[in-house]
């Protein structure tokens, strides 16, 4: 028995709509009942100018254009009848007992046949998504499709399919290419919203526009364009210009001048090929612009924005073109919406442009601070993905790495709140005075109290709120690795805690007395504690930013755990660029990134102790004198040439007399080959600063350090927790 149809008061909205298709679609046998090949062309335009419908016709002569068609489908996806007679249909072939999935583009396929499949299980309506349908000639029509289940007793589905009108569609573009800060986007978007005014659309931009450099410059023969976006996608004849292919100059100085008559940018209609070809004069532009052999014309709408203060007129940031058949004339109101279109765009064009630029900056100073490679005692890796690939994501997360005085070297890493052009600036501030401060000799938590300040002033009434961005709340872990010793001192500012592999394989987190961070430690009143380890030659050390351990789904020591036991996997062996990268792709999520993701690895070699020395001499007047004793055989066995051990020794001589002579305690004397160069490193209990003075000629002291500067490389001082160490490297 059939089932019993449901009363009018106990159907759905949606089983009532399915069933007013319905009786919209001939039984089979009907007038309608094929809209395919088996209906000659001839039949369906006299039904069309039956029913008063027509493309053009009717809206030229006030009437409304039909553009509702209505196909049933079985649950095998197949097509039993159908109703696409409205003149928009036009070229789109449909016959019963076809896939559905034949009307679409290739690339849809997969997508709509999933929405089918669902609407058929959960008898759940899917309605008005913007779909393509693919005509005979290859061309594609835009269209709103609904996916509605069959209304009792019939089974299988109900899709309508709605022409999208030209204005309505106009908006609804309009609403949609703003969406993206991605040039290339925003242009391959802008092709497929051209591509309802005809059967090929391109958008041609100024190179300037990709570089997001300023467009000011109007002269045609210096403008240069880029192909930025191609629609349909489709197999193009050899020699025709695609996205990326960069125009012939005398493409671009046509195409400018074409749309900039009297200076003013104009929309230009070519009504036939004879038109276009004549116009580029050039076989070989024929090629590169023309879309096949075929008749055909072109309509070219100039992207426009207004000129900057002070400049004559308005910029053209470049070219988009709509092919047609010609018999399909280009009627003043659809020039009308194209320009009404393009004018909509082209300050999004220009809004991505600027993005672009902002971005190129920001990704500019990124670049600039990432680890450089490591050195003979210490190899570090670094992986930094920003949240999205477009501007806003770069910005917050830093990692650094850099040589110190004594072969010693620092690594440093941070997390500036937010993304974008201000929260980078606050970025690269804070650690190009870190690598200063840490490069004047100054150690982790001295370093950590001035980027306190510096925050602090970052966000004052002038510089931070008033600019709309505060830098309050920022991390910073700074460690400094000492490969003679094999330790490590570190201070860490609110951020999360290093790990740390020992050669054993067993791993640690590195706690210090907690903080909250940047900028507050004025108010709290809390020193930056400072933490010191042993990493014995083939240790790990990981330092990271929230975006790779945090998981909405698990608290942060789960996410560190998570850590922990992937970085343990990390052999001594392994190249670490690749084992970062490794790394970042177990932990962090697929997909779209919840935060900027950084992970640093440095992997520990150590100094050889054949390669060091270190003494520990008493502050007397004859310290000096045992110190060159001790130093010059071992400097003989590490092969130095007679020059530079003298020079090395009466450096070292001079240190140490002048740790003698103003310090007391104690005097550690440290000597180090690295390769062709040598480090002398006298620490003592004084705080006092070493300086150059201009000596006068019959001065008795003083001259020290003028000895000391001419014969090394480079010197300085190094702060340290019981007094200073003063430092100088030597070519050996």
């Amino acid at each position: 028995m059939d089932p019993t149809p449901p009363s009018s008061s106990s159907a759905s909205p949606f089983d009532m709509v399915s069933g007013a298709l319905a009786d919209y679609i001939p039984r089979r046998g009907g007038a309608a009942a094929s809209t395919g090949p088996a209906a000659s062309q001839g039949e369906r335009r006299a039904r069309r100018s039956a029913g008063g419908g027509g493309e053009g016709g009717g809206e030229e002569n006030g009437e409304q254009e039909q553009i509702l068609g209505a196909v049933n489908v079985d649950r095998d996806l197949r097509i039993t009848s159908c109703n696409l007679d409205a003149a928009p249909f036009e070229g789109v072939s449909v016959a019963p007992g076809t896939a559905f999935v034949d009307l679409l583009p290739p690339a849809d396929v997969p997508t709509v046949t999933r929405r089918l499949q669902k609407v058929l299980e959960t008898h759940e309506a899917h309605v008005a998504r913007v779909q393509r349908l693919l005509r005979d000639d290859g061309t594609e029509l835009v269209v709103s499709m609904s996916i509605l289940p069959a209304a009792p007793p019939q089974e299988g589905l109900t899709v309508s399919l709605i022409a999208m009108a030209k204005r309505l569609h106009l908006y609804a573009s309009a609403a949609a290419i703003g969406t993206s800060l991605d040039v290339g986007e925003t242009a391959q978007s802008l092709a497929h919203s051209l591509l309802a005014w005809g059967d090929v659309a391109a958008v041609d931009l100024d190179y300037a526009v990709w570089t997001g450099e300023a467009v000011t410059e109007q002269a045609h023969e210096r403008i240069r364009l880029r192909r930025a976006a191609l629609v349909p996608d489709r197999a193009w004849p050899e020699g025709y210009l695609t996205p990326g292919d960069n125009l012939p100059r005398e493409a671009s100085r046509l195409l400018a001048g074409a749309v900039l008559r009297d200076d003013v940018p104009q929309a230009v209609v070519l009504p036939d090929r004879e038109a276009i070809e004549q116009v580029l004069g050039d076989p070989r532009l024929v090629r590169a612009l023309v879309p096949g052999d075929r008749p055909v014309s072109v309509a070219c709408i100039p992207l426009v924005v207004e000129g900057p203060e002070g400049a004559p007129g308005p910029i053209v940031l470049g070219v988009t073109e709509v092919w047609r058949r010609p018999e399909r004339l280009f009627r003043d109101s659809e020039l009308l919406d194209l320009q009404e279109l393009v004018a909509k765009t082209a300050r999004h064009v220009d809004l991505a442009r600027r993005h672009q630029r902002e971005h190129a900056q920001v990704l500019a100073l990124q670049r600039r601070l990432l680890p450089r490679a490591g050195s003979d005692t210490i190899e570090v890796a670094s992986v930094y993905e920003p949240t999205t690939p477009d501007s806003a994501g770069v910005g917050g997360d830093w990692v650094n790495s850099f040589p110190l005085a004594g072969d010693r070297t620092a690594l440093v890493v941070g997390d500036v709140v937010g993304h974008g052009l201000g929260a980078a600036a606050a970025m690269g501030q804070l650690s190009m005075e870190a690598r200063a401060l840490l490069s004047a000799g100054l150690g982790p938590g001295e370093v950590l109290e001035r980027l306190d300040e510096t925050v602090t002033l970052l966000d004052d009434t002038d510089a931070g709120l008033a600019a709309g961005y505060s830098a309050l709340g920022s991390t910073c872990c700074i460690a400094v690795y000492d490969p003679v010793d094999h330790r490590v001192v570190m201070s860490n500012a609110g951020h999360l805690p290093p790990v740390l592999v020992l050669p054993d394989g067993s791993a640690e987190t590195l706690t210090t007395q907690p903080h909250p961070g940047l900028g507050a430690e004025f108010a709290v009143r809390e020193p930056f504690d400072v933490h010191e380890f042993a990493a014995p030659p083939g240790s790990l050390l990981v330092l990271y930013t929230d975006g790779l351990v945090e998981d909405p789904a698990a608290s942060i020591d789960e996410g560190i755990g998570r850590l922990m036991d992937v970085v343990r996997l990390v052999h001594p062996w392994d190249d670490l660029q690749r084992a970062a990268r490794r790394v970042v792709a177990g932990l962090a999520p697929q997909g779209r990134l919840r935060d900027d993701v950084t992970l640093l690895l440095a992997r520990m070699a150590g100094r050889r102790s054949q390669d060091t020395a270190t003494w520990r001499l008493p502050a007397r007047a004859e310290t000096p004198a045992r110190a060159r004793a001790l130093a010059g055989p071992l400097l003989r066995r590490w092969g130095t040439g007679d020059q530079a051990r003298d020079g090395a020794l009466l450096v070292m001589s001079e240190l140490v007399t002048n740790a003698v002579r103003f310090a007391t305690g104690p005097v550690t004397v440290r000597l180090v080959r690295a390769g062709g160069r040598l480090f002398c490193e006298v620490g003592d209990t004084g705080n006092g600063r070493p300086r150059l003075r201009r000596g006068e000629p019959l001065d008795e002291h003083g001259r020290g350090l003028h000895v000391v500067h001419k014969l090394t490389t480079r010197w300085g001082v190094r702060w340290t927790e019981t007094g200073k160490a003063v430092w100088a490297e030597l070519e050996a």
